[in-house]
């Protein structure tokens, strides 16, 4: 979501009130069976992380580990509906999820990847499951919808990279009214994550004794978008974590168009993260360091050419502590340098990356794409070991079958390898991670 300056709101009202006289989407509505969709979408996942240097996933309780590896494999469905709204000048509807995993491969050595939930016994589970469902009513073009949803703010963001995604709890207010400009405020009490059953929080940073926290009790979130040309979009958003921080997000967004084959791209994302209550007063990534104010930004300049796409990207981290995130949502992270293993937001951390996109579109094989990428970063002010240093190299290849009885099924490899110094081991092992991904979306209504 990309959202625009508040001075630019009043600006973009003036220039937005013819837009009231046209038909709205309440207005078109065809009804709540007659505009409704049933989605399912199958998804395998194979992942497998090779541990180096003696790192591992389930400890002996001497400092050595049982196993390097991680490796688990898993097939998961998500099914999803939504209904049409009724019509009249409120529109009413339903929509409702259902979603499980079952477990291929794996066990208690090999656990860790957050591909399924562990038992008692330590043992990956062999299934597991979920439901939701939301109301919503929609007046004109706003739409007010309470229940579970995914979401997708740069300051509250569900997360989708495993087998079955993060769901969250709680009331989500989008409104389309100007042409261009979107505006979107919601109150949320509960985070399910990815591996887990039921409608807690996904838990939160340790307390001051470096126990386990409290998970998070609610937080709210505002934004705005609007495309200012076709070519410029800019974006602003703010949280409130109840008693963790409150953060801010900012996004700007342009495309310079050369010719029909050639287009230069700036893209610059920046957070302020102010820790709020007992934040202020813990150690958010276990260095010693206490506090969670930080001040984190990326510039990324993308150069396109028929089918290849060159991408340069710089990205800086400052403040008390590294960038925290996980308790507004796994996926809250929208900057540059944010890949498959690193997020590289470390205390004081640097980093540059350049990444090299190929579409073979162009060269008669429409579906099939390449994408590699470096990233190295340094400057991490770390608890007394020296600056930390990490770098981490991505592969990654897709295809998606064009038409015929298989349309839209695709299969992704991706590959990571990951490489820290020793004053910055303790953050993230050096490992090599392997995916694979299968899915098949299928649209059934």
């Amino acid at each position: 979501m990309r959202v625009m300056k508040w001075s630019m709101i009043a600006l973009a009202v003036a220039a937005g009130t013819s837009q009231f006289a046209m038909a709205s989407s309440q207005d078109e509505s065809k009804g709540f069976l007659e505009d409704q969709s049933l989605k399912l979408k199958t998804r395998m996942e194979y992942m497998n992380r090779d541990y180096k240097n003696g790192a591992g996933n389930v400890s002996n309780g001497d400092g050595t580990f049982k196993s390097g590896y991680r490796q688990d494999t898993g097939v998961s469905q998500l099914l999803t509906y939504e209904s049409g709204f009724t019509q009249g000048t409120v529109g009413f509807g339903l929509d409702a999820m259902a979603m499980g995993s079952v477990k291929l491969d794996g066990g208690s050595g090999r656990r860790g990847n957050g591909l399924f939930a562990v038992d008692s016994d330590g043992n990956p589970e062999k299934s597991q499951g979920k439901i939701g469902g939301a109301v919503k009513f929609r007046v004109s073009d706003t739409v007010l919808k309470y229940g579970q949803q995914f979401v997708a703010s740069p300051v509250f963001a569900t997360d989708d990279s495993r087998l079955i995604p993060e769901v969250a709890t709680g009331t989500l207010i989008t409104s389309k009214e100007i042409k261009g400009l979107e505006l979107s405020a919601g109150r949320f009490t509960a985070l399910s994550k990815q591996t887990g059953m039921g409608r807690d929080s996904i838990g939160g940073l340790p307390d001051e004794d470096g126990n386990g926290g409290k998970g998070l009790t609610n937080i709210n979130i505002f934004g705005a978008s609007y495309s200012f040309t076709d070519n410029f979009t800019g974006a602003l958003a703010a949280s409130d974590a109840d008693d963790y921080f409150k953060k801010y997000y900012v996004n700007l967004n342009y495309t310079l168009p050369i010719n029909d084959e050639q287009s230069l791209n700036f893209d610059f994302n920046g957070y302020h993260t102010k820790g709020d209550s007992r934040g202020d007063l813990v150690d958010a990534i276990g260095d010693g360091t206490t506090g969670v104010d930080n001040n984190l930004w990326s510039l990324a300049a993308a150069y396109s050419i028929g089918a290849h796409k060159f991408t340069l990207a710089h990205q800086r981290s400052s403040g008390d502590n590294a960038y925290y995130y996980g308790v507004d949502g796994n996926s809250t992270i929208f900057v540059a340098n944010s890949i498959q293993i690193s997020d590289f937001v470390g205390r004081d951390e640097r980093s540059w990356q350049a990444r090299y996109d190929l579409n073979m579109k162009t060269y008669g094989v429409p579906g099939l794409s390449f994408m590699t990428r470096y990233v190295m970063g340094d400057h991490i002010t770390t608890n007394g070991l020296g600056e930390g240093k990490e770098n981490e190299w991505n592969a990654e290849s897709k295809y998606v079958i064009q038409e015929g009885p298989a349309k839209d099924l695709s299969f992704r490899l991706r590959y990571a390898m990951y490489r820290s110094n020793g004053a910055y081991s303790g953050y993230s092992s050096d490992n090599n991670d392997t995916r694979l991904i299968v899915e098949y979306p299928l649209n059934i209504l």
